[in-house]
């Protein structure tokens, strides 16, 4: 009880620690959706940030729900299909009952519920933990890095010759790679550089765009390297890159808001792996912050819609005073799942309206 005790005074003075130093007051108690269920079975498919939407609207408190501290949520490893989940009303929390529990005591009797803490446990390699957020949506975001950094593309091995002289590559087609030198990698993706992600604060570039070609096995190591595509959705040739394939990573990241204040703009919007105009649900953004800027996994960040001006009828055309600056409206949430030095990718998780380039993101 004591170590308990303790656990929750620490938690609580971090919490009360990264709200001064983020400018802000600390928030009210989380609110349970009256139609919260009180026990709850994981199914496959769950996510944490669905379940926590299921008992509260505010889902990026997620670790209020389970009583988490800061290191705790980086690696939560919280529930598995199957597991049931079991809310206690009146201290708005949730525990977890071994499948096929019964019902929880009544108040004041011996419970049946755990106590949630991460811990070591012996689990089938076919068990997989509830991801975060939708995997599918987020995969080619982790192994492609449709984004990369100034740099990024200008070191990576470059295409130098291609088999019979071709100028335009296609699938099963022999290139040959300076720049590889002893790397073991097999599997490689083709890009070219793309348009620059450009700070619409400070108007410097952050980033470029990185247009993905295709994919390449490595059959001879060297200088030139051999590699033969194996894949390609555009066409490729001499001085495209190619940047190892990395194997995508869960994200398993409790969803939670960063502990200061963060301001920055959306820079870009995409719809599958093409471009487009505004985002909805479960659409991706980049936005102009990093870890730099204390961003990192999991964050969840509040969307606003950029306020624009309008003409005060009242008053005449060319009256200085005659714009009116319209405020910023809240428009939805977005989770942080993957983070560079200065940009980052986040999912929409929910609108009330259209997201667009330049509109506001910040610390809910």
């Amino acid at each position: 009880m004591v170590q308990h005790l303790r656990k929750s005074i620490t938690g609580l003075a971090l919490f009360l620690a990264c709200a001064l130093a983020a400018g802000q007051a600390p928030q009210p108690p989380l609110t349970i959706k009256p139609d919260a269920p009180e026990r709850y079975v994981v199914v496959p498919g769950d996510t944490l940030w669905g379940i926590a939407q299921r008992y509260t609207d505010s889902p990026w408190r997620w670790p209020e729900l389970w009583n988490l501290n800061k290191e705790q949520i980086q690696n939560p490893h919280l529930i598995y299909p199957g597991y049931v989940l079991v809310l206690d009303r009146a201290r708005g929390q949730l525990s977890i009952a071994k499948p096929g529990a019964a019902a929880p005591a009544a108040p004041g009797a011996p419970s049946g519920t755990v106590k949630l803490s991460p811990r070591v446990r012996a689990e089938s390699l076919a068990k997989e933990e509830i991801p975060s957020i939708p995997a599918a949506l987020i995969e080619p975001f982790l192994s492609r890095p449709l984004v990369v950094e100034p740099d990024g593309l200008a070191k990576a091995p470059t295409i130098v010759g291609t088999q019979a002289d071709r100028v335009i590559l296609a699938a099963g087609n022999t290139a040959y790679v300076r720049g590889m030198g002893d790397a073991k990698e097999e599997s490689w993706y083709v890009y070219r550089p793309g348009s620059p992600l450009v700070d619409p604060d400070t108007n410097l570039t952050l980033a470029y765009e990185a247009i993905y070609l295709g994919t390449a096995q490595l059959t001879r190591p060297g200088e030139p390297a051999t590699v033969v595509l194996t894949t390609a959705v555009q066409e490729v040739g001499a001085g495209d890159k190619l940047i190892a394939a990395a194997r995508p990573q869960a994200v398993n990241y409790a969803p939670h808001a960063p502990g200061t204040a963060i301001r920055g703009r959306v820079m870009s919007i995409y719809g599958g792996l093409g471009k487009v105009g505004e985002a909805g649900p479960q659409q991706i953004i980049t936005v102009n912050r990093g870890r730099a800027d204390g961003l990192e996994v999991g964050h969840v960040l509040a969307l606003y819609t950029l306020g624009g001006t309008v003409r005060d009828t009242s008053k005449p055309r060319n009256a200085p005073d005659a714009l009116i600056k319209l405020p910023e409206e809240r428009a939805g949430l977005a989770f942080v799942f993957r983070v560079f030095d200065r940009v980052c990718y986040a999912l929409v998780m929910h609108v009330t309206r259209p997201v667009n380039p330049l509109d506001v993101v910040q610390t809910p």
